[in-house]
């Protein structure tokens, strides 16, 4: 498929998506390994650069994957190192997360199946249902990437989930972070983590539910280098912060506090180190105690 013949194959394939496809929820089988499946169930995601008209495919990066697929098949090896990240759609088919110009390159080259991982991202309805359940007006806030999941040899981390918890989670989390997270619901506050890497919503909450604590809200596919991410985050943003008077953001070295209606905001150190969890601990409990002598007095 050459070049403008691929360019008008996609935006004919947006065309026909258009008030047809929307997401819908991946059950647990589907979504348990990777599948393979045809490069023709997969649809390109009309919110991503790669298929604007006036940006489009790379197809130099395209030309690379060509190269690496006919070499993988020769060779006799999987096609792709990773497998392309999709979402279920109805009423039938797959959303690119991530992977286009792979998915574009086995296109071309006119490859049968490609390997897949279903996942399922938090809508915008879910969020919405979250946020009218929830009785708090405060929540605190995490990057899931850089505060709550740790590389495997990093230091101070909590222990292995024992079996057969192991077999599907496999991450590994900071020391203290399911006390923390106990802290903040027994205080009042929701949770809300952040993931700039395509996360399946179901399956960290459930990795959550393993340590015996709750989440409430999960937002994944946050990829900061794109603009459709970019202007995605900010929608989801404004949607979660005016519900809550009171956020904390939680990072490595400090808690930031903000009030929604005064925009004040307060820092406080952390310790990077083994005492970062006891330390965010005792900042809430002094908060707390603080707006309770407040409201009091």
């Amino acid at each position: 498929m050459a070049k403008s013949a691929f360019d008008d194959f996609l935006q004919e394939e947006i065309k026909k998506q258009e008030g047809v496809a929307f997401p819908v929820k991946a059950g647990l089988l589907e979504r348990l390994v990777v599948k393979k499946l045809p490069c023709t169930k997969m649809h390109p995601n009309p919110q991503d650069e790669f298929t604007f008209p006036d940006i489009g495919p790379n197809y130099e990066i395209v030309s690379n994957y060509e190269k690496q697929i006919m070499n993988n098949i020769r060779t006799h090896q999987d096609i792709f190192d990773e497998p392309i990240m999709v979402e279920k759609l109805h009423p039938h088919g797959y959303l690119i997360l991530n992977g286009h110009h792979r998915w574009a390159a086995a296109m071309r080259l006119r490859v049968g199946k490609i390997p897949v991982k279903i996942i399922n991202l938090a809508q915008e309805s879910d969020i919405r249902k979250i946020l009218e359940n929830s009785k708090h007006d405060k929540r605190a806030t995490f990057d899931m990437d850089e505060v709550v999941f740790r590389p495997e040899d990093a230091p101070y981390l909590e222990k292995k989930l024992g079996f057969p918890y192991s077999i599907k989670h496999k991450k590994r989390i900071r020391l203290g972070i399911p006390a923390l997270f106990y802290s903040l619901s027994k205080n009042g506050y929701d949770i809300w983590l952040y993931s700039s890497t395509y996360e399946s919503i179901d399956d960290v909450r459930d990795y959550f539910r393993c340590y015996g604590v709750h989440v409430d809200g999960i937002i994944t596919g946050m990829a900061k280098d794109k603009k459709n991410t970019a202007s995605r985050k900010a929608g989801v943003e404004k949607l979660i912060a005016n519900k809550y008077a009171v956020t904390l953001h939680l990072d490595n070295d400090m808690i930031l506090r903000t009030e929604k209606s005064t925009g004040q905001f307060q820092e406080f150190p952390l310790d990077p180190g083994e005492n970062w969890s006891k330390d965010a601990v005792a900042v809430i409990g002094e908060l707390e105690k603080n707006g309770k002598e407040k409201s009091n007095g």
